[in-house]
């Protein structure tokens, strides 16, 4: 089996920084892409970033210029980089990676259990 586990987040005041990990352990060949994705109630999940095997990176615009994805290959590991935070930011937010394993099936598109993030005015 495959898992992501996230760690960080927690309550932090308008303006601050914060910081989100999230490592995936289990069956893996390689890893195709890993993410940041965010849910507010009352709202769908929505991507906040996401890196690519090559290092490519693509934000929503929403999150450009205030966070930065980034990844360690090596340990199969995604962070991201959080600042100038506005209460709007608040959500759970959760990691995704598509993962190539040895067992099928070979591709899957595996999420983590989410950390909250909320952001005081």
């Amino acid at each position: 089996q495959v898992q992501l586990v996230e760690s960080g987040g927690g309550l932090v005041q308008s303006g601050g920084s914060l910081s989100l990990s999230c490592a995936a352990s289990g069956r893996i060949k390689s890893i195709r892409t890993m993410a940041w994705y965010r849910q507010a109630p009352g709202s769908q999940r929505q991507l906040v970033a996401i890196v690519t095997s090559d290092g490519n990176t693509n934000y929503a615009d929403y999150a450009k210029g205030r966070f930065t994805i980034s990844r360690n290959s090596a340990n199969n590991t995604v962070a991201l980089q959080m600042g100038n935070l506005k209460p709007e930011d608040t959500a759970r937010y959760y990691c995704n990676a598509l993962v190539y394993t040895d067992i099928p099936p070979p591709a899957r598109d595996i999420w983590g259990q989410g950390t909250q993030v909320t952001v005081s005015s």
